[in-house]
């Protein structure tokens, strides 16, 4: 799924002639979505199983599903590990982010930085976590949640 730019919104906005064709061609593009809608699109997008998510962020095989169905609330390091089980790109974990109401990855916060540049560079978890301990924080997918 190519994410498009807000500008790239801003002008398709600009240029629409009707607010339905718009929100409808932009869907997946919009945060109103809820997250659980979003993840599960990112699935099909992908074309992976929630079983390759699970393997691919750490996290607990019941705590994936229970964030896939809308049981639970992740936090934002749980949305990080998800966004390596997912393979997202940095934009798409961006996006993922926002439509979860968490801040986006801070370039000039280090540790943001470290799990961008991994995202970046299509590290997986394991990759990402070796760098993040390298330079002493908090690894990601290991939470007690």
């Amino acid at each position: 799924m190519s994410t498009k730019s807000t500008e790239e919104l801003k002008h398709e906005l600009k240029a629409a002639t009707n607010i339905e064709d718009y929100l409808k061609s932009n869907r997946d593009h919009l945060t109103g979505r809820c997250l659980p809608e979003y993840l599960n699109s990112l699935l099909s997008c992908k074309n992976l199983r929630k079983a390759d998510v699970v393997r691919g962020s750490l996290l607990s095989r019941a705590y994936v599903y229970q964030i896939f169905s809308g049981e639970k609330s992740p936090s934002r390091d749980t949305l990080l590990a998800l966004a390596f089980g997912l393979h997202l790109t940095g934009e798409e974990t961006q996006a993922l982010l926002k439509i979860s109401k968490n801040p986006e990855l801070y370039a000039r916060d280090e540790r943001d930085a470290i799990i961008l540049f991994a995202l970046q560079k299509d590290k997986s978890i394991f990759e990402a976590n070796t760098l993040l301990f390298e330079h002493n924080f908090q690894a990601l997918g290991v939470s007690s949640e």
